[in-house]
Parts: structure tokens; sequence; C-alpha cells
């Protein structure tokens, strides 16, 4: 046998060698026993982020026409006289101006929809009493979120993890036996989104005869939590 039939049967070898040591390995992976479990976490958290939907619109006060200009003004003096950051308080649509109209006789009545950020229900409270002050009566509550949702969720993805480490070990410890590596973690479910339907936020419209200037009625209005869950699915080798 020649030098390149020996070197070609040396390497035919070799590949035979490793493919049949992956399958083998392969093979005992299969056949490892293992336990599947689910790890289940949640949390819910006050929401610090409420985003109050305020249209302003043109009216007539008698004879006398209210324009837009002037309740922009007052509404802009509201927010500040609660110490509520300017900044806050943006048009609904970055890109709109003059968003709506609508007809009254012959003239064209205008409307802005604003959008006014607040961290909790006692300001919401505060608001819709200065609001109605002014006859600003179309205003409520759009959605609400937190601050630190994302890392919240972290906290709560790493929770469930951990939940199906506990249950795997739990369940076979007794039966005399251990959880091992894992070999296929998967998240199943994970809910929090505020924006979305997984958290359900009742509208409150502005009501006049629902608020009045005692303090203690800021209480009156209450948010549903934040509720952040996720489920992790975790396939344990048993040692």
């Amino acid at each position: 046998m020649n030098h390149p039939q020996r070197l070609f049967l040396a390497a035919s070898l070799l590949l035979t060698a490793t493919l049949a040591q992956a399958q083998s390995s392969t093979l005992k992976a299969d056949d490892l026993p293992y336990i599947e479990v689910s790890g289940t976490a949640e949390k819910e958290v006050v929401p610090d982020e409420i985003y109050l939907r305020i249209a302003i619109r043109e009216r007539y006060a008698g004879k006398t026409k209210v324009t837009l200009e002037e309740q922009e003004e007052k509404l802009k003096n509201l927010v500040k006289a609660l110490g509520i950051s300017p900044a806050n308080l943006y048009l609904a649509d970055a890109n709109a101006d003059y968003v709506k109209v609508r007809w009254q006789k012959k003239d064209v009545l205008t409307q802005k929809d604003y959008t006014l950020k607040v961290t909790d229900a006692a300001t919401v409270g505060r608001v819709f009493q200065e609001l109605e002050k002014l006859e600003i009566t179309d205003a409520a509550v759009g959605r609400v979120s937190h601050s630190q949702l994302e890392s919240l969720r972290r906290e709560v993805k790493i929770a469930a993890i951990k939940a199906a480490k506990d249950k795997a070990e739990y369940l076979l410890t007794a039966i005399g036996e251990h959880a091992g590596k894992p070999l296929i973690v998967r998240e199943e479910n994970s809910q929090g989104n505020p924006t979305l339907s997984n958290v359900s936020v009742s509208s409150y419209k502005l009501q006049r005869s629902g608020l009045t200037e005692g303090p203690e009625e800021d209480d009156d209005l209450q948010f549903q939590k934040v509720r952040i869950q996720s489920t992790i699915y975790v396939k344990f080798a048993i040692k």
C-alpha cells in the first residue's frame, strides 16, 4: 500500500471514530434520566407612572368664545401650581396640533388632546379637581405603568427559574435523587406590560359629583396594581 493510500485510510478511520463517538455522546445524552418542571413567580406593584388624557376644546361662555390658547395657558399654570414638571404635559400626538374640529352653526370649534404624566392617585385627584374648576370636563386615566418595570421583570423571571429548581430538588429528594444540570430552559409565559391588555386599568372620568375639595376624597381613587408574572420551563438531568 503506497503512502497516499495509507493517509486516506487513516483519515477515514479517524472520521469514522469521530462520528461514532459523536453518535455515542448523543445517545448517551438522550438516554439520561431527567425531570421536567415549571416554576412560576409573580409580583404586584403600585403604579408610579399614571398617564391622564385631557381634551381641551373651544367653547362658548354665553356669547364669548373661550379659545384653546386661553385654556392651554390655564392648563399649564395648573400643572405648575401642582408642582408637576412642565415636561410631563405634552400633546397626545407628537405631530398633532389642532387634532379635532367640530362645527357649531357657522363657527369651527377646535380641540387638542394632551397627555399628563403623574406619579400617584392623590395627584390624579387634585388634577381632576382643578380641571373641574376650569370647566375642562373631558379627562380620564389612559394607562398606568411603573418606572422600574424592566428591572422588575428580570427579578420575577429569576425567581421563576429558581422556583423550578427548588421544585425539581424537593421532588427528586423524596425518591433519593438530585437534580443535575439543566438540559432545556424555556420561558413559557411572561406578563407585565401595562401598555397592553395584560394590565387592566379602569378609566376614571372626571365627574363633578364624584370629587370635592376635601383632601380625604383623594383616597377614593384607587388603581389596579401592575401585575408581573413569569413561568419558566426547565428540563433537568437527574444525577
